[in-house]
């Protein structure tokens, strides 16, 4: 077989595998039956690794394919990314898989490649917008096989990519080697046969041969289901005026049961947070991205927090903290009085008559209380009525303190990244920070007071049939935002389609961020693109559920 008929048979079975894997993702059954491979008998003799590189060659050159096809998708992508030609992904695909046979030659040739690759792409991205461009990928015990990285991370800088948001605790997972993981967290591989391979230091290793930056990305507040279970971090989880965890409620905003959010306040999350902390740097990842900095979001009417008892300051050190906020022993009282009963205390009337009746009426008549140091919204407008008055000052305060502990937990979370001088950055919702008529956006997320030091990723996953909701959460972002905060905008879905039937093809949301980078007043040249599994969702089931 030619070059030629090879590189257009391989391109037409790719762009069979695009078109079954543009379907929204099912379950995996036991097994697969692949009609498509028939017409590459080279194919059905690989096993393992070389099938997955060929697929993975194949998804490339179909993805090349179609933007011939389309002048449209194929002006928008050249000008925003940096790829590689077909030729040099086939040359690379077929130096990978001889490196895999063992042939050693191969490997110099391979490694030269790579790093030709790198410089190519890094020279291409000094004109280019955006200058970085991330993508967000989970990695699977599957990922410890021998080069699966490799082809994984040949697959992503062939995408142009130069930056990986690369999961290190999410659903309640960590990306630590099971027999070297000294935090309360399960890892990812930890069967005897992979609980000694490091997929994180893996991937740094692998990501900077590739001129690829590899970013940690870690849940913050949402510790997962296996923490949750453990008797001995029951003080550390959110508990709300119901004796509620975020287990015994409807969570709306996590895919599957390993959503369970701690107390930002308790020291023993915090403790075992700094501890997973100083195990993921010590693998040397470029930086940090922070996710889940904010309490969940609930269902129905419950999305929305409108009285004390909604609030997750129950658990046993938010209590503590917000009750010792009080200056006075009456105030205590009357915080006390409205954490267990929701309602202010009735205030007695006191005349004052002497300077010790006058300091009475004081501290009866008033919640007075410490700064929190937080700037929320603001209080609500008060009438003149005290009882009125002391309920929306305890309200307001409550408030604060729940976002306060928040803000705490990101500024705890950054001190030792930034102590090493890696960049750190977190995720929010545009809108988790809204007041909602009489309440909250119970994620209560004050995104607007995070560091100016952190990178701010604005999630910009809002689906209106188009592009218009996520420009108008960005300029909400950009009308908050200080001057000289870096905003990296965060956007969900693939190229060349719609996603979970809300979510408009990647290349259109590119060409709306743009529009805004091209203003003096943007401050935009990075984007991250959700997710890895999104655009290439076969691959990703078959990376997740493969027999090791």
């Amino acid at each position: 077989m030619t070059r030629i008929s090879l590189l257009s048979r391989i391109t037409s079975i790719g762009l069979r595998i695009q078109r079954h894997a543009s379907a929204r993702p099912r379950t995996r059954p036991a097994s697969i039956t692949r009609p498509w491979l028939s017409p590459l008998t080279k194919l059905k003799t690989m096993t393992g690794m070389g099938l997955r590189v060929w697929l993975t060659l194949a998804a490339s050159l179909a993805s090349l394919a179609s933007l011939e096809a389309n002048p449209a998708i194929a002006a928008s992508q050249s000008r925003l990314t940096c790829q590689i030609s077909s030729a040099d992904i086939q040359e690379k695909a077929a130096l990978l898989q001889a490196v895999l046979d063992g042939d050693t030659n191969a490997a110099t040739e391979y490694r030269n490649l790579v790093r030709r690759h790198a410089r190519e792409q890094a020279e291409c991205r000094q004109g280019s917008w955006p200058r970085n461009r991330a993508v967000w990928l989970n990695l699977y015990p599957c990922d410890t096989q021998f080069g699966q990285i490799d082809q994984l991370f040949d697959r992503i800088a062939n995408d142009g990519y130069n930056q990986i948001y690369l999961a290190t605790l999410a659903n309640g997972q960590v990306l630590l080697p099971g027999n070297d993981n000294p935090t309360p967290w399960p890892s990812v591989a930890r069967t005897p046969a992979t609980a000694s391979i490091d997929l994180l230091a893996n991937a740094v290793t692998a990501g900077r041969a590739r001129g690829i930056e590899v970013h940690a990305w870690m849940f913050a507040l949402n510790y997962g289901y296996a923490y949750g279970q453990r008797e001995d971090r029951q003080a550390a989880l959110a508990r709300n005026g119901r004796g509620q965890t975020t287990l015994d409620r409807s969570v709306a905003d996590t895919n599957n049961a390993d959503g369970i959010f701690v107390d930002p306040y308790s020291p023993i999350a915090r403790q075992d947070y700094q501890r997973l902390l100083e195990a993921v740097l010590e693998r040397d990842p470029t930086g940090v991205v922070l996710d889940y900095v904010r309490y969940p979001k609930l269902s129905g009417t419950d999305s929305v927090a409108d009285e004390v008892r909604d609030l997750w300051v129950y658990g046993s050190a938010s209590r503590a903290a917000l009750l010792d906020r009080a200056q006075t022993t009456a105030a205590r009282s009357q915080l006390e009085t409205y954490l267990d009963t929701g309602r202010a205390p009735t205030i007695p009337t006191i005349t004052p008559d002497s300077d010790t009746d006058r300091d009475a009426a004081r501290d009866a008549n008033s919640a007075t209380t410490r700064n929190t140091g937080s700037t929320t919204t603001p209080p609500r407008q008060q009438t003149d009525t005290p009882a009125t008055s002391l309920q929306t000052e305890l309200w307001n305060l409550s408030v604060a303190h729940a976002a306060q502990g928040i803000i705490d937990f990101v500024n705890l979370a950054a001190a030792p990244i930034q102590n090493q001088r890696r960049p750190v950055g977190a995720a929010f919702f545009p809108k988790g920070n809204l007041a909602i008529g009489e309440g909250f956006d119970s994620r209560l997320q004050p995104w607007d007071k995070f560091p100016t030091s952190i990178v701010w990723h604005p999630m910009l996953y809002g689906g209106c049939n188009g592009t218009s909701c996520i420009l108008e959460d960005l300029e909400r972002v950009r009308q908050f935002a200080p001057p000289g905060v870096t905003i990296v905008p965060a956007l969900a879905g693939s190229w060349g389609s719609t996603s979970q039937d809300r979510h408009p093809p990647l290349e259109d949301q590119m060409e709306a961020i743009a529009q805004v980078a091209a203003d003096p007043r943007g401050n935009i040249n990075a984007v991250s693109h959700f997710s890895f599994g999104w655009q290439y969702p076969e691959l990703d089931q078959e990376r997740k559920f493969c027999r090791l």
